[in-house]
């Protein structure tokens, strides 16, 4: 692991104290994990079923947690979406859904500028800095990496609550009938490598697990190949995303698959397309064919929302017909291959935010300000995340590919 950690890792906070960041990282690795590694396991069961063409993978939430957001009503808020959604998807005999939550640790944001507009540290999260813009505010402070741990062990307190009772409130939908699962990116180091555990067998044959989340991915800032975050990745037993974006090629895509999937287990890599509406088509193919051609069972899962990222005055934001377009674009590239088109990948919200254009709703540019509540990107609304279940259910099979695995759990 010190190997891993000792290569260079792009877009971590310039700690001003690093034995402050010592003595937190030293209490979160006696703490309990916010997850469970019977809880991974069961992920990697039904992610391999979504690898074959036996399920569909959905993954939405915040584009960044906030402290102050993570309530119990708004955890309760994305998991009822969330299922809401995964219940459209699979309706009328379609393939069955794993349903994954952004939530309950994704409080890390990459940034292009190390510091914004006014000349401020760049916000990196809740779990690095504070929105507010005072120098003070964001000034890196490493306790923040404990009250994003114990926000996440709320947040993961009220999943499994939710998923014991089968319901989201009293008349709300049924959670996923295969339970729930939370994710985040891997991005600050510090605190992943605070939270990795073995599960309890001989030390010469224990598996490592980041048992801060279920799915971790690494994002398209930091999929250097040799750097941390591939590495550190490497090494883990969950299940392990890689963001692509549309200068990647089809060899350094199989460079990621034989790293991250060296024993080809199904399911093991999902490989995310985050291209943009106007490249998915060209971009995409032959990474897929060269991906494919090398005998690796990948979960190749569409993010239709950071490539068709606009400005809007001075709002940054998505449109509703680019982010269905891009979806349609990976569709239309894996039906074209014959591979399964396994997943989305959005970033939404419950709320009824005006923060993507267009939609039924007809969000316009002078709608941007009304409720534009995002910490970073901007979000689909749940009108906007429902519409876009319903266009996406038509494109899926009636009926599983093949026998989905067993069971349900949260």
């Amino acid at each position: 692991m010190n190997d891993a950690l000792a290569r260079p890792a792009a877009q971590q906070p310039p700690w001003r104290d690093r034995e402050a960041v010592r003595r937190v990282r030293a209490v979160l690795a006696d703490e309990e994990p916010v997850v469970h590694v019977e809880e991974v396991e069961h992920l990697r069961t039904r992610l391999a079923a979504v690898a074959t063409g036996a399920a569909f993978l959905l993954q939405g939430g915040d584009c960044a947690e906030t402290f102050t957001g993570s309530t119990e009503r708004n955890v309760a808020g994305t998991v009822g979406l969330l299922s809401r959604m995964a219940a459209v998807l699979a309706a009328d005999g379609r393939p069955p859904v794993v349903t994954v939550g952004r939530l309950a640790g994704q409080y890390a944001k990459p940034r292009s500028e190390p510091v914004d507009a006014l000349g401020l540290p760049t916000y990196r999260g809740d779990i690095v800095n504070a929105l507010e813009a005072t120098a003070e505010a964001r000034a890196p402070d490493p306790g923040r990496m404990y009250r994003a741990y114990v926000s996440s062990r709320a947040a993961m307190a009220v999943v499994r609550t939710l998923v014991t009772s089968g319901s989201v409130g009293s008349d709300g939908p049924a959670v996923a009938d295969d339970g729930f699962f939370v994710s985040h990116e891997a991005l600050l180091l510090d605190y992943e490598s605070a939270l990795l555990r073995t599960d309890g067998r001989d030390p010469d044959e224990a598996a490592l697990y980041d048992l801060s989340s279920h799915f971790l991915w690494i994002g398209e800032r930091t999929r250097q190949p040799e750097g941390a975050h591939v590495a550190f990745a490497g090494l883990l037993a969950n299940p392990i995303g890689v963001k692509l974006g549309p200068t990647t090629t089809p060899e350094r895509a199989l460079e990621y698959v034989e790293r991250l999937d060296p024993d080809q287990e199904a399911g093991r890599l999902t490989l995310i397309s985050r291209m943009g509406s106007e490249r998915v088509r060209d971009v995409l193919p032959p990474i897929v064919e060269k991906v494919t051609a090398c005998g690796h069972t990948v979960v190749w899962q569409c993010d239709p929302m950071h490539g068709n990222t606009v400005r809007s005055g001075d709002f940054k934001t998505r449109r509703f017909d680019d982010i269905v377009d891009e979806v349609h674009g990976f569709f239309e590239v894996h039906r074209a291959l014959g591979t399964h088109p396994g997943g989305l990948h959005l970033e939404l919200t419950h709320g009824d935010v005006t923060e993507c254009l267009g939609g039924a709703q007809r969000i316009s540019g002078t709608d941007l300000h009304h409720r534009y509540e995002t910490a970073c990107d901007p979000r689909l609304n749940q009108a906007q995340s429902l519409e876009l279940a319903h266009l996406v259910a038509r494109l899926l099979p009636a009926r599983p590919l093949a026998q989905p695995g067993p069971g349900a759990g949260a």
